[in-house]
């Protein structure tokens, strides 16, 4: 068994802005969570293991890196704990300490959405898809599904940019 950080729990509530020990371990967010069947660990469990200093567990999980942020598990937490923003923190502390990431897909999808962000204001989704395709190395496995939404133009060839795209920069910059 590894030795516990009673300092993880600060950490992660200080990041996530939430108060963990409100959480009983009920399982409800667990339970509604669209996502917990390809989870190795579930919100609930990634909680239990930051209240309890479980340091290395939690940041080696896939959990949080599969967490969607959908909000579905902190409407249903009786304690109205911000769930997604717990699992932002653990990305977030993994990141900083230059963690092997349990999803790397996940998080070069993360990246191609900012990078797009920050290049327009907006995200422009068919870029967003052939650069995450690009370093998949993957570029024909749903070409049929890309085509289907450019017939239905729900992908836009040109990529439009906000107007006020230098404050969408400063935001960037201030962040990094």
């Amino acid at each position: 068994m590894k030795s516990c950080d009673t300092n993880f729990a600060k950490e992660v509530m200080a990041l996530s802005k939430t108060t963990l020990t409100r959480c009983f371990s009920c399982m409800t967010c667990s339970s509604g969570c669209q996502f917990q069947h390809i989870m190795d660990v579930k919100p609930h469990a990634i909680i239990r293991m930051v209240q309890t200093g479980f340091r290395e567990e939690a940041l080696q999980a896939s959990g949080p890196w599969l967490c969607v942020g959908c909000n579905t598990c902190s409407t249903n937490c009786p304690n109205a704990i911000d769930i997604p923003a717990v699992m932002d923190a653990v990305r977030q502390i993994a990141i900083k300490e230059n963690r092997r990431i349990p999803e790397p897909n996940v998080n070069n999808f993360h990246n191609a959405v900012l990078n797009s962000i920050k290049r327009y204001g907006r995200t422009h989704k068919l870029e967003i898809m052939m650069r995450y395709k690009l370093v998949q190395r993957d570029l024909f496995s749903d070409m049929d599904i890309g085509l289907r939404m450019l017939a239905k133009r729900k992908l836009d060839l040109r990529a439009s940019k906000v107007k006020e795209l230098p404050e969408v920069k400063k935001l960037f910059n201030k962040a990094s």
